[in-house]
C-alpha cells in the first residue's frame, strides 16, 4: 500500500473570496464576483445580482458527520485545505495522494452558474479569470500536484473554440462539459452544434470532463424521499451521458475526441455495455444508427476514461470496465470523499490485483488522459503514499468540530424537495 502513487481525476476547489484579485479587468473592478453573507450567515458568491447556489455538503473534510448539512457554510467552519492551496497540498500528502484535478465550485460544474449571466460579455470575461486563476495560479503554482482544469463558454461556440484554444497553449488539458447539455436549454450532442468545441478539444489534446450533476439534474424518485435515494442514484447520470453520447455519432464527427466520466462509478458500466451492443444488433438496421462499423462497447473503449472512489464491483470486473483506461478518485473535500485515510480503504480493494493494473488505476491511466507528468518536477520516489505521509508528519488529520450547526433531519427532506433537482444538483 505504501508504494502506491495515487493521482485523484476529481477533488473539488472551494474558491477563496480573493480568487479574482489577480485576474479580473482593472476597468470592471465593480463589477467584480464577490462573497456575500446569506441571512443565515453563510458565505455565497454574488455576480451581476445572481447568487450562486452552495450547501455544506461541498466542504466537509475533518467535520464529523453529524454536523453535515445543506445549508450554506462560512470559509471559517471549512478545512482551510478546501480553498487554500498550500493547505489543500499538506492535506493531500497526509493522505498520499500527489496529485489531482479540482472541479469547480461556485460557478457548477461546467460553468451553468456564468450561463445565468444576462451580460453574456461580462459573463465571458469572469469565465477567462477563472481559468487564468484555476491554471496560472492554484495548478500554476503545484505543477507537481494539481492537473489544471478550465471551464467552457457555454452560451458561445465560437468563443468556447477560442478559449479551448487558449487554456491548451497554457499547458491545459482538461476542460468540463455537460454530461446533458440538452437539460441545460442548450443543443445536444445529437445535434452536431457542439462539433466544433469538440474538435478543438481533440485537436489540442483537452479530454471533456463529465461530471454528475452537471447537467444540473439529479434522479429524484420523490418529492418526499430521504437524501440517500438520490445520493445513491447519481451514477444513473453517468449511465444516460454514456448512452447519449456513443449513440449521437460524434465520435464519427470528431475521432479524435476523449471523455471522462467524472464520480460516475464504474460498477455498472459492464452491463450497460452489454446492454447497448445488443440493442445495436438488434436495431441499427431500421434506426440506421451508424457507429461506422464499431460496437457500442467499442466506440466507449476507444474514446471514454472511467474514475471511482469506491467501486469493489467495478475492480473485480476491471477487464469488463477497461483498465487501460480505468482511474481513481479522492472527491475531497465532499461528502464521499474518503480522506484521509483513502490509501487504506483503495488497497481492500486490489486484493489478488496484479501491480500492474493498481498502477494503471492509482496513477498512469490518470497521466495519460490528461498530458500529466509530474515527475517533471518531483523523483518518482517521492510520490509514493510512504514518502507523501513523511513530508505531511506535522498535518493534523482528526476529525473535529467545524463549529457547524447539527442537521436538522425533520427539515431536510422539505429542504431538498424545495430546491428541487436541479437546484440540489446545482448546489452539490
Amino acid at each position: 500500500m505504501d508504494d502506491m502513487i495515487l493521482v485523484s481525476v476529481d477533488d473539488h476547489v472551494i474558491e477563496p473570496p480573493t480568487m479574482f484579485d489577480a485576474h479580473w479587468p482593472a476597468k470592471y473592478a465593480d463589477r467584480k464576483p464577490r462573497v456575500v453573507k446569506t441571512d443565515d450567515g453563510g458565505d455565497i458568491w454574488e455576480f451581476e445580482g445572481e447568487r450562486a447556489i452552495s450547501v455544506g455538503l461541498n466542504a466537509v473534510a475533518g467535520c464529523p458527520p453529524e454536523e453535515y448539512n445543506i445549508d450554506p457554510t462560512e470559509y471559517t467552519q471549512m478545512r482551510p485545505g478546501c480553498f487554500q492551496a498550500e493547505e489543500r497540498v499538506a492535506d493531500m500528502s497526509a493522505s498520499g495522494v500527489l496529485a489531482a484535478l479540482n472541479f469547480p465550485t461556485f460557478p457548477h460544474f461546467c460553468g451553468q452558474y456564468f450561463g445565468r449571466i444576462a451580460d453574456k460579455d461580462m459573463a465571458a470575461i469572469a469565465v477567462r479569470a477563472y481559468n487564468d486563476w484555476s491554471i496560472d495560479e492554484w495548478a500554476g503554482g503545484h505543477p507537481d500536484r494539481f492537473i489544471p482544469l478550465a471551464l467552457p463558454i457555454l452560451w458561445d461556440i465560437d468563443a468556447a473554440v477560442a478559449e479551448v484554444r487558449r487554456v491548451a497553449a497554457k499547458g491545459c488539458h482538461a476542460i468540463t462539459f455537460s454530461e446533458a447539455p440538452v437539460k441545460l436549454g442548450l443543443p445536444s450532442y445529437h445535434s452536431g452544434k457542439w462539433d466544433p468545441f469538440l474538435a478543438a478539444c481533440a485537436e489540442n489534446e483537452v479530454t471533456v470532463c463529465l461530471h454528475i450533476g452537471s447537467s444540473s439534474s439529479l434522479p429524484v424518485t420523490a418529492p418526499d424521499a430521504p437524501p440517500e435515494v438520490t445520493i445513491s442514484l447519481t451514477p444513473l447520470n453517468s449511465m444516460q451521458a454514456v448512452a447519449d453520447i456513443v449513440f449521437s455519432g460524434v465520435f464519427k464527427r470528431v475521432p479524435g475526441l476523449q471523455i471522462s466520466m467524472s464520480e460516475g462509478g464504474v460498477g455498472w458500466l459492464p452491463y450497460l455495455l452489454e446492454r447497448m451492443d445488443y440493442v445495436y444488433g438488434r436495431h441499427h438496421a431500421w434506426t440506421q444508427t451508424d457507429l461506422g462499423g464499431s460496437l457500442p462497447s467499442e466506440v466507449f473503449a476507444e474514446h471514454f476514461w472511467t474514475c471511482f472512489i469506491d467501486d469493489r464491483a467495478g475492480v473485480a470486473n476491471r477487464a469488463l470496465v477497461g483498465i487501460d483506461r480505468m482511474m481513481w478518485e479522492l472527491d475531497y473535500p465532499h461528502s464521499d470523499t474518503t480522506w484521509p485515510n483513502a490509501p487504506e480503504q483503495l488497497w481492500e480493494h486490489f486484493v489478488g490485483v496484479p501491480d500492474a493494473d493498481i498502477d494503471k488505476i492509482t496513477h498512469g491511466n490518470a497521466m495519460r488522459a490528461f498530458s500529466f507528468d509530474p515527475y517533471a518536477h518531483r523523483a518518482r520516489e517521492r510520490c509514493t503514499v510512504a514518502a507523501l505521509r513523511a513530508e505531511a508528519a506535522g498535518v493534523d488529520t482528526s476529525i473535529k468540530s467545524l463549529g457547524r450547526r447539527r442537521a436538522d433531519a425533520a427539515g431536510l427532506t422539505a429542504k431538498l424537495a424545495e430546491m428541487g433537482s436541479r437546484g440540489a444538483a446545482e448546489a452539490s
